[in-house]
Parts: C-alpha cells; structure tokens; sequence
C-alpha cells in the first residue's frame, strides 16, 4: 500500500470492499499512509479510516501548523498514535492481533538512507512508534527514534516495496497505488530546504535528491509484474486532486468513494487472480 497522506483515502475504501467481499491476505505492508490506514485491514475495522478523519480533520491536535510550532510534529505524536487509537476511536486490539496476517510498515533509516521494513505483531504503542516513524513526513515532523534506529518516512527510500515484499516469500500481490497509471514523479520542490532540515544525515538527503528516480522505477517493476501475471494493481484512474493534508470532510470522502468504486470495478477480476495457481 503506497503512501500519500491523505491519498490514503482511496486505499482504505480499497480496504474496505476487500473486508465486506471475505478477500484476505497472508501478508501486507503499508508505506507511510499506507501503514497507518492499512492497519485497519488486519483489524477488520470498516470504515474506521474515513470516520476518523472526518471527525478528527479539523482539530487542531490531529494535523495543523499549530501542531507543529507546538509540537514540533504536523500530525500530533500523541492525539495520532495515543488518544485516537485508545480513547476516541478504539483500535481493535484484540482481532489485531487474532488475525494471522502478517502486517510490515516501511521507514526510512536517517543515517544509512535506506528503508527499515518492521513487522507489527501486536500494534501496542511500541509498534505504533515504528508507524508513526513510517508517516514521519520530512521537514514537519520530529525524528523518531526507536530500537537503535532514527528514522523518517518510508516513502523518503522506498514508496512501492513490492520487489521488497516479493524477496520476502510473497509471490502474489495486490498493489494499491494513489497515483493514476500515468503519473511520472519529478524532483521534490523542496530540496533546499531539506538540505538544511536534514544536514545531520546527508545519507537521507542523498536518498531523497534521486526520489522521484526510485519511484518511477518502482512503478514501472509493478507494470512488468502486473504484465507477467505476478500482481495486481489497483489505482486512480485519474490524478485524485486532494492535499496531502487535506481537511475538507467532503473531500476525504470523495477520494475514500473513488477508492471504493475502482475496487468494487475491479473485484471479480481480482477474485480469478487470486485463485489461479
């Protein structure tokens, strides 16, 4: 599950039809968004990704400037990864850690510039620091510092870890892109300021001056893969035209729906997928 911030709508309505359609999975990783909302999936929550951002989009604590400058995070550490998930919309625990599919989150590694893959066995708050690291989003966000590790947002190494997943044993694969087919990365506008932001690891800066060439070669590995029968993509048909930080309720809506009908579209298509040898 590629990240995107709130282009992570169109996944979790993905996710949604694939729980109320029985279709699961023996394993899943998630990217940045990817991780946070697809977490969802293992714990069988529908629904439970738009209604909170919804609800939560315009408090302050959940993601705004006034975090930051407070904090130090855009997203708030403790409303996202404390508050939210414990108190104002429980996290199922319990069928978490019931389900036998195995859950992985991508960050990236400040001082090597290479990504960290990290199973979630339990998603307890420790495992919710190795999320929190994978939608650590440069320039606005702390370092998040974990077993030995300072680390970053996993889309900064790696966006689409299929070749990652693939090496790992999984041999079949459902691909949830937020970019449409066409899209092509260019160069973050950003670079100058990430130079300075990130002068105290110049191996992470270096990952992020050739990005947008990791990414599209990524992508191109999923259409070779989907081509030769060995995955299967589900993306935009067209760009999603939302912000990253998105906070009309309508508009996170819309994109969750898109999500929603293109998987629906795809879905008995999927079905024969999946059940070829």
């Amino acid at each position: 599950m590629e990240g995107g911030a709130m282009r992570g709508m169109f996944t979790a309505g993905v996710c949604d039809v694939l729980l109320e359609n029985g279709i699961d999975f023996d394993g899943a990783i998630g990217v940045s968004a990817g991780a946070t909302f697809g977490c969802n999936f293992k714990s069988k929550q529908i629904g439970r990704a738009i209604r909170y951002n919804k609800r939560f989009s315009h408090n302050w604590r959940y993601c705004s400037f006034r975090s930051f400058f407070l904090t130090g995070d855009l997203y708030g550490a403790d409303f996202c990864y404390n508050q939210l998930p414990n108190k104002l919309d429980p996290f199922d625990y319990e069928t978490y850690l019931a389900n036998p599919l195995k859950f992985y989150a991508v960050a990236s590694d400040c001082h090597t510039g290479l990504p960290v893959i990290k199973e979630l066995k339990t998603c307890d708050q420790y495992d919710l620091t190795w999320m929190r690291a994978s939608a650590s989003m440069p320039l606005v966000s702390h370092v998040v510092k974990i077993d030995g590790y300072e680390l970053l947002d996993g889309g900064m190494t790696v966006s689409i870890p299929l070749k990652a997943f693939e090496d790992m044993g999984y041999e079949k694969n459902l691909v949830v892109l937020t970019q449409p087919r066409d899209f092509v990365k260019e160069p973050s506008s950003s670079l100058s300021l990430m130079k300075i932001a990130l002068r105290k690891y110049p191996k992470i800066y270096e990952a992020m001056l050739k990005r947008h060439e990791v990414y599209n070669q990524e992508k191109s590995y999923v259409f070779e893969q989907e081509a030769a029968g060995k995955c299967f993509v589900i993306c935009p048909e067209v760009s999603l035209g939302i912000s990253r930080t998105e906070k009309n309720p309508e508009e996170l809506q819309r994109v969750y729906d898109l999500g929603r009908v293109e998987m629906q579209k795809k879905l008995e298509e999927l079905k024969v997928f999946l059940l070829e040898h």
